[in-house]
């Protein structure tokens, strides 16, 4: 396969990565000549991979001796056991005049904080925390748009030893209230109001009934955002943000020093099968994980200017802010990404922010990129994007046809880094690599440190290269595993939840290919994977066929159980005007024939109004599958948009 791009020698030489590779050479006599060879002997020798990240990448804090314990446990690694660090100081280390964060909440307001400003501002909330009672081992919750505050009380949180979890203002009560309720959160941020789609979403309403039904509660700091003069009201325990930081002044912060495996945030799934699982993440794992992939993968350097468009419910939050580590810039964005702009067509806003912040490094998610296709945008030709060097992309797996897109209309030299991991691990598997050529619908390469295989059905490991398609598995440990699960005291629901699959190996529930190229392909969640007559099938190859017709805004796939077997059922959401007919059902078929097996090709294809998705933008393939065999779905709490079953359900044209 031809590769869509290549990295010059002089940007080779010139990548992060690259140093890296020859540090370890000189250090542990490692013998690496290229990638393939550098990611062997970083999985084969974790104790000097890891030291040597810790170092190269300037991590903060006492290292201790000792790198790994139980290597050979998953789980039951110990990693740095003598290690002493705080992950707010890592990111705050700076403190002169350059943008630490840049904001645009839509077209409606836009600020800048240097990082002087910023350390300021965590002093001030760290010691209003301290005030409130938070201290090591607390938990502070956030239901905040990603703005500068979310992050000022984040980086104040952690500087304390004490736990951050956040969600985006546009879930439901319910919804935060199954994350924070069984976390017991002592202080709570919320905000008056966002901005989407041009026009304020008021929040007070919410934020007090919140409050008063979470007991843990001794404090409700209201931030605001959309009226300068809203106020903390009648809600529990209210404080304004201004207010709460008003008693103090600025001075040096005292963060604590707290072992690598120290609580720092706690993540939840997605929470569609389920009141959602608690998942914690630790100092250290987070901190390195991060650097790693930012400076070795991304090739992120002191100076960048970082985006990923994400709220505060998604774990891309939380990667994007450890950039400050690397002592870039964060690009900050709350609201539509669609919104139109007085100059611009819908999708433009994120590019007109590329150029005016000079955006070094853009990521957001594959239905961003399929969706600005087929609105026909060309920013290659409408915007400059002259500092522009890599594109992240995450989410779902990116379309072969848009990785042409980004080529061929976004910006031809550019490092299109297609990542895959998730919340379970706050980092990735999969990632983008400086040093290497971006083949069609591939993603560049495993981890560094992560010693990433593919399983069949039986644990036996498939050869890249082979075709073989199974579970997307990891064999030995790394630090940004889980610490666990909260409240999970003996570990069981954790281990349940990826240990049982194959004793001692992380089963991560993706069904992916190794190709040739030492890439990966994604076709799918491991559970949405379709099985007609016995055969696998990843919902992403019928997905990348039926997308490309015009008609097709976006589509879901289940299996129907029937007749003792499974059938394909594909549900389509079409332009405005287009009708389902059979002529556009045939031509469907036609275009996942030609271009998979029979085995692809739907016995129904119905027309619906709306996809329904996660509040990250993910479809929820299994609570389609639920809606239409008559199951109920758990908790609807977790969707942006849980009207949407209601096109799926008693559907006459799936009873016969």
């Amino acid at each position: 396969m031809e590769a869509l791009w290549r990295p010059s020698a002089e940007r080779i030489a010139a990548a992060r990565i690259s140093a890296f590779m020859l540090s370890v050479n000189r250090r542990w006599q490692a013998g690496c000549t290229d990638y393939p060879s550098l990611w062997r002997w970083s999985v084969a020798q974790p104790r000097d991979f890891w030291a040597s990240v810790w170092d190269e990448c300037g991590v903060l804090g006492e290292r201790g001796a000792s790198v790994l314990e139980n290597g050979d446990r998953m789980p039951g690694a110990r990693w740095f056991a003598q290690a002493r660090i705080n992950y707010a100081e890592n990111l705050l280390r700076c403190r002169d005049e350059r943008d630490a964060l840049v904001f645009w909440g839509e077209a409606q307001l836009q600020r800048r904080l240097s990082y002087r400003e910023l350390y300021a501002q965590v002093s001030r909330c760290a010691q209003a925390l301290r005030a409130a009672g938070v201290g090591r081992g607390d938990r502070v919750a956030a239901y905040l748009p990603n703005m500068p505050e979310t992050v000022i009380a984040m980086l104040a949180t952690t500087s304390l030893g004490a736990i951050w979890s956040s969600a985006s203002p546009d879930f439901g009560v319910q919804g935060v209230l199954d994350r924070f309720g069984q976390i017991e959160p002592k202080v709570l941020l919320c905000v008056d109001a966002y901005w989407y789609n041009g026009r304020p979403v008021d929040c007070l309403a919410k934020n007090a009934e919140v409050a008063v039904r979470l007991p843990s509660l001794t404090r409700t700091v209201v931030v605001s955002y959309v009226d300068d003069a809203a106020g903390a009201g009648t809600i529990a325990h209210g404080v304004s943000w201004a207010d709460f930081l008003a008693p103090y002044a600025d001075e040096d912060i005292d963060f604590l020093p707290v072992p690598f495996e120290h609580p720092l945030f706690i993540m939840f799934s997605s929470g569609t099968t389920g009141v959602p699982k608690c998942i914690v993440h630790c100092h250290g794992g987070a901190l390195l994980q991060h650097l790693k992939e930012h400076q070795l993968h991304g090739d992120l350097r002191a100076g960048d200017r970082i985006f990923y468009f994400t709220t505060c419910g998604w774990m891309m939050w939380n990667w994007l802010l450890s950039a400050l580590a690397s002592q870039a810039t964060l690009l900050l964005f709350d609201g539509s990404p669609f919104v139109r702009t007085a100059s611009g067509q819908a999708g433009t806003i994120l590019f007109d922010y590329a150029d005016a912040e000079r955006m070094t490094h853009f990521g957001t998610s594959a239905k961003f990129i399929d969706a600005i296709a087929k609105n026909g945008l060309q920013p290659r030709l409408s915007h400059r994007l002259d500092d522009l060097r890599v594109m992240f992309s995450t989410g779902s797996p990116l379309a072969p046809e848009s990785f042409d897109y980004v080529y061929r209309d976004i910006k031809p030299d550019l490092l299109l880094a297609s990542i895959s991991g998730g919340t379970d691990i706050l980092s990735c598997f999969a990632l983008g690599n400086p040093m290497l050529p971006v083949y069609r619908g591939e993603l560049q390469c495993r981890g560094l440190g992560m010693a990433v295989d593919v399983f069949d059905e039986a644990g036996q490991p498939l050869a890249p290269g082979s075709g073989g398609r199974g579970e997307l598995v990891c064999t030995a440990p790394f630090p940004a595993m889980p610490v666990g699960f909260w409240n999970d005291p003996e570990g069981a629901k954790y281990h349940a939840a990826y240990f049982d699959r194959f004793p001692n190996v992380w089963c991560h529930g993706d069904f992916v290919e190794l190709t040739g190229n030492e890439g990966m392909i994604i076709y799918g969640r491991s559970d949405a994977v379709l099985n007609p007559g016995g055969v696998r099938i990843g919902t992403a190859e019928i997905y990348r066929q039926v997308e490309q017709l015009p008609e097709v805004v976006e589509s879901l796939v289940i299996g129907q159980d029937w007749e003792h077997d499974v059938r394909v059922v594909l549900f389509v959401k079409l332009r405005d005007g287009v009708v389902l007919d059979d002529t556009l059902i045939n031509r469907i078929k036609q275009q996942i024939r030609q271009n998979t097996t029979p085995r692809h090709v739907p016995a129904r294809v119905l027309q619906v109004a709306d996809i329904p998705r996660t509040k990250s933008g993910k479809i929820v393939e299994l609570a389609v599958r639920h809606v239409v065999h008559g199951r109920p779905v758990k908790n609807i709490e977790a969707l942006a948009n849980p009207e949407a079953l209601e096109f799926f359900r008693d559907r006459i044209e799936l009873r016969r």
